[in-house]
């Protein structure tokens, strides 16, 4: 696995207007930085930097001969700020927005020599942040892709955020409630009914479909703190690419490369209509904009699933007369 290094900061100035020195930790994949076309790859919500090899969570995607080809392209992923990973813990979460993130990354990609990015990629608020990226540094990008995601923070996004807020303060079993719910978010009522059918398990005298969600609570419990999901779940709130900016409309108009939006039509959490809506307005002001979508049934975590379709979908931004 590629070693985990890392960037300081000695005073870096909020969205709020708080100057505090951070450490960003990071990982290259694939070729060295230097030497080629670099792919920024961002995490969702419980994820990391490890995005290939054998423990990567997108190595199904990210690999040698694979469509984010490691012998290709250079590819690197941060930890945001406050994942926990490597014990990176905030101590004033709300301070930041998810704006303050695309600043720390776009620093660092500036110090570390990276005068451009063959592309900016990611999932949920991965891909919300490949957003901020895009419309903060207009000229930095060739290929914008955010996947399952949005540019902002939908009514049903800051609610669900609310709600699993108040789990992770309040529950008894605060990891692993917050998990069981955002489960129910991140599939769909038909991928339960295909997965369990109403099965029951002897063993455990529950339904499969109980132990199931158990099992997931307790594995993000095992491996994720409480501290790094607060402050995750609170940059997902934050996501707001024209807070105190220009509209939708004028700020995209700025933004020279391609933009692919991936879509899912079973998404329980950034719609798929929504996504429709941004592409209509996208087609208004800018030529070079692209809508794919993820057939599938499982909702939300259809990008961590569905590899066949992305690999198809994005074979275009990746294909070897690119390369």
């Amino acid at each position: 696995m590629s070693s985990l290094q890392k960037y300081t900061v000695p005073s870096f100035r909020l969205q709020s207007g708080k100057v505090i020195p951070i450490t960003l930790s990071y990982q290259v994949f694939g070729k060295p930085l230097d030497s080629a076309p670099v792919v920024l790859v961002n995490h969702s919500l419980t994820g990391n930097s490890v995005v290939s090899g054998e423990d990567g969570w997108w190595s199904d995607i990210i690999g040698p001969k694979k469509l984010i080809d490691t012998e290709v392209y250079s590819i690197i992923a941060f930890n945001f700020p406050g994942n926990g990973f490597d014990d990176n813990f905030l101590v004033d979460y709300k301070d930041w927005v998810l704006r303050d993130v695309s600043d720390a990354f776009k620093i660092t990609l500036d110090g570390l020599g990276i005068a451009e990015l063959y592309a900016a990629i990611g999932g949920s608020i991965g891909g919300a942040l490949a957003w901020e990226m895009a419309v903060s540094y207009p000229q930095f990008i060739q290929n914008i892709i955010p996947i399952a995601c949005h540019w902002e923070a939908s009514d049903w996004i800051l609610a669900n955020v609310l709600l699993q807020d108040r789990l992770l303060h309040n529950s008894d079993n605060p990891l692993e409630d917050a998990r069981i719910h955002a489960m129910l978010c991140y599939r769909t009522p038909q991928s339960f009914k295909s997965r369990f059918g109403r099965t029951f398990n002897l063993d455990y005298d529950q339904y499969n479909v109980e132990t199931w969600l158990l099992h997931h609570g307790d594995k993000l419990a095992e491996r994720f703190d409480l501290r790094a999901y607060m402050a995750m779940n609170h940059l997902l709130g934050t996501v707001a690419i024209c807070q105190n900016r220009e509209s939708f409309e004028q700020l995209v108009e700025q933004v020279t490369g391609n933009i692919y939006l991936v879509s899912i039509d079973t998404d329980l959490f950034f719609s798929h209509e929504d996504n429709r809506e941004t592409y209509r307005r996208l087609m208004n002001v800018k030529p070079n904009v692209f809508f794919k979508t993820i057939t599938s049934i499982h909702g939300h975590d259809a990008f961590l699933i569905e590899y066949d379709q992305l690999n198809t979908l994005l074979s275009d931004v990746f294909k070897p007369s690119t390369k």
